[in-house]
């Protein structure tokens, strides 16, 4: 796997990728809590607010520039004590799971949190019978912090949601307001 490239995931290059990486997500699994595909439509204001909120869209590459998975974070909640808190995403596509591709991304994301400084919570909302990606987040430090039970419904059963922090040392002098 030495022929990866780590990439700043781009509208114009990443788009239809991390388009079908959701599609999949939301049509076999309960990794998103949609019931419909997505549009191409929908990656133009996904891709505007990543923008406007100066978060990372962090993708890896094979040799051939095709998109093996990407992380990002978006905002936890949308009041401004919250500010310091994220939530973040991470998907491989379907043909690349189980190579390690999920623990390089999120170690990606982790070390981008660190290196800008501003952010002291990271939280994955993850769906409570995704043994694959709970074991990830512990593996990587992340603490359970809480589980809603029966908050999603979908494939005709009730879901629970974990909730799994790690908690950084940044940023070194916060301030309200």
């Amino acid at each position: 796997m030495s022929d990866l490239k780590i990439v700043q995931c781009t509208h114009e290059r990443h788009a239809a990728a991390i388009l079908e990486i959701f599609n999949d997500a939301i049509v076999n699994s309960t990794a998103l809590y949609d019931y419909q595909p997505r549009t191409a439509q929908n990656m133009v204001s996904w891709f505007e607010a990543k923008r406007a909120g100066n978060w990372p869209v962090i993708g890896i590459e094979d040799a051939q520039g095709q998109l093996l998975g990407f992380c990002s974070w978006g905002s936890f909640r949308a009041y401004p004590a919250y500010k310091y808190t994220v939530e973040h995403s991470v998907y491989v596509h379907p043909g690349h799971r189980g190579r390690g591709l999920g623990l390089q991304l999120m170690n990606l994301l982790i070390a981008e949190a660190r290196r800008r400084g501003d952010v002291h919570a990271i939280i994955g909302a993850i769906d409570a019978a995704n043994e694959g990606s709970i074991a990830l987040h512990r593996r990587l430090g992340f603490e359970h912090v809480g589980q809603m039970p029966q908050v999603g419904f979908k494939f005709g059963r009730w879901l629970d949601l974990a909730f799994y922090q790690l908690t950084l040392e940044t940023p070194l002098n916060p301030v309200d307001g």
